[in-house]
């Protein structure tokens, strides 16, 4: 697939004057004020996170209401349900609170609400629980905020709410006793980019600091608090990157029973970094939800025994294991449905359908759908009397802005910028498709169907040593707006030595001057060729995006290339 390169551009006077004042490497101080750091306090800040540097949870608006409320639980025995998505930030959310709840107060219990039979965030199902059961507090957590009617049942029915979301909030909020998220227009709190859990654990440390309770009652949550992060995609920034720092360092150390279990469950053998979170703990986690009850999920993290928090991971490793099964069949029927509409060729959209796909996956497959065709796409399945599905994005386009354009042919539907959910009548799908193909074609700029590449800068393979390599490292951990850097040198020639491996893939050995670097490209078999452009096999010199990889091998480590892109070098 053809990408754009997008090399970024950046204030060279600002790069000087932090060179000078860190001295260290140039390309390091570029990507520092690419990342808007451009002061020696500001990278001290960056590169030495510390706990300290969290703000005060009482700047949120309604920390002391909410405080007050769970305290006044306390004292008069109350009972607390806490209620939290089904997702992974949710029900990390929902374990610590739950814990840390639990060793202050007796009258305690959580609730997950079935993806299939409740839907997404607060539902009739999980009030009537509550209300069954003489609780008279819910704490919510990942969701609530856009409650308004539920939770203005709830209160009828004599339950207060405490809403802890950090969704866009709309206009008019539920009729909670005290709502915390950073996102409402009058909250004072500094940072707002904070995940649910991140939330969650905000009014954790509020709680801890009006009892007077040890930091270590607080921090004993900060690997959950990482793992939401790093799978809920929010900024890698400010607060959001000290918690995930520290998290991941807790993580390694003395690591949660349910973290240690998936583990070892997932094969992980060195310390654990955000990728190792995003791939192999938060899709099982997620994996719950999607194929059968996310409530396990909680289970695990709660566990207090090893081999307890063991017993509910293989049960979500084997949700995982039915999950990627179902995805990866449902992504081959709906590429092999694609290719054999031939009047789908030209359109900047994509709309499937098959009644039998399983609904828990079909926005991983949208997702997958897009790495091999870059357009908006939406993957529906039948769900009762009704289609319903997910629709994914390509990153530039405004997806719910195009689903809302088409909303005379759903029944309902919501979501944000990148991703969205919708049902509709079965036979409005071919309107719905059409008129989707409509809003696109029309409002969608060409070169957003062509995926990018954005490039931190150029460097020569001279300046790819250890103690470079090493400061890099030091910008971890990764994640949105804080990406691992992604380099681009031109002009280097192969070897001779590279080759295709496993049918797909690139094994790179390449030379600019008289640096040799090895690299590995991914599924860039189809691109060998361009090693050797002409009947003679004349090595022509390329340009080459990567990022730099550590290899070891027989006890040596190496530094490689992970190659994402090339070119001929223009002349």
């Amino acid at each position: 697939m053809k990408r754009r390169w997008n090399i970024q551009q950046t204030d060279e006077p600002a790069i000087e004057l932090l060179r000078k004042s860190l001295n260290i490497h140039p390309v390091v101080c570029r990507i520092l004020v690419q990342r808007g750091i451009k002061t020696y306090e500001e990278a001290k800040k960056f590169f030495r996170p510390d706990l300290d540097h969290l703000h005060d949870p009482w700047l949120m608006k309604d920390m002391d209401k909410a405080v007050s409320r769970i305290l006044t639980a306390k004292v008069n025995f109350e009972k607390i349900l806490v209620f939290g998505d089904y997702d992974v930030d949710g029900t990390t959310a929902v374990a610590c609170l739950y814990q840390f709840l639990k060793k202050i107060h007796t009258s305690i219990d959580f609730y997950i609400p079935h993806r299939y039979r409740e839907g997404y965030g607060i539902s009739k199902a999980g009030i009537d629980f509550a209300k069954e059961n003489g609780f008279t507090l819910i704490i919510s957590l990942d969701c609530g905020i856009k409650s308004l009617d539920l939770i203005t049942y709830a209160k009828n029915q004599g339950i207060d709410f405490i809403v802890c979301d950090h969704h866009l909030p709309d206009t008019v909020l539920p009729p909670a006793v005290a709502i915390l998220n950073p996102k409402q227009k009058d909250c004072n709190y500094p940072y707002k980019e904070l995940c649910g859990c991140g939330v969650g654990f905000k009014l954790i440390t509020a709680l801890a600091e009006k009892l007077e309770l040890p930091k270590k009652e607080i921090f004993q949550y900060l690997d959950l608090v990482a793992t939401a992060i790093a799978a809920d995609i929010v900024p890698m920034t400010g607060e959001n990157r000290v918690l995930a720092y520290f998290g991941l360092k807790k993580a390694n150390e003395n690591p949660n029973n349910g973290i240690k279990a998936l583990s070892y469950l997932s094969g992980v053998t060195k310390a654990l970094h955000i990728n190792n979170l995003v791939f192999m703990i938060a899709p099982r986690v997620n994996a719950a939800g999607r194929m059968d009850d996310a409530r396990k999920a909680v289970q695990m993290f709660v566990s207090e025994d090893y081999a307890e928090a063991l017993h509910y991971a293989e049960l979500l490793h084997h949700d995982n294991t039915d999950r990627k099964e179902a995805d990866s069949s449902i992504t081959e029927e709906a590429l092999d449905l694609i290719q054999s509409k031939k009047e789908w060729i030209d359109r900047k959209s994509t709309v499937v359908f098959q009644p039998h796909w399983h609904k828990g996956v079909v926005g991983i497959v949208a997702s997958r759908l897009i790495e091999h065709h870059y357009r908006p796409t939406v993957v529906l399945t039948q769900s009762g009397d009704f289609a319903a599905g997910s629709a994914r994005s390509v990153p530039g386009f405004n997806l719910y802005e195009a689903i809302h354009a088409c909303k005379e042919y759903l029944l309902g539907y919501g979501g944000h910028f990148a991703a969205a959910g919708m049902t509709l009548e079965i036979e409005n799908i071919e309107a719905f498709r059409n008129k989707f193909e409509e809003v696109v074609a029309s409002s969608i700029a060409d070169d957003l169907l062509i995926p990018e590449i954005v490039i931190d800068s150029e460097i020569l393979f001279t300046d790819i040593k250890w103690p470079f390599y090493n400061i890099l490292c030091q910008m971890e951990p990764f994640g949105p707006d804080n990406l691992r850097p992604i380099f681009i040198t031109k002009n280097v020639s192969d070897t001779g030595y590279s080759r295709i491996v496993k049918e797909e893939h690139v094994r790179f050995s390449l030379r600019q001057g008289q640096f040799t670097f090895t690299g590995i490209g991914f599924g860039m078999a189809e691109k060998f060729q361009m090693l050797h452009t002409d009947s003679n096999r004349e090595k022509k010199p390329i340009d080459i995006v990567y990022k730099i990889d550590e290899n070891e091998w027989n006890g040596e480590k190496t530094l490689q290339l992970r190659v994402l892109d090339l070119r001929i070098s223009e002349p």
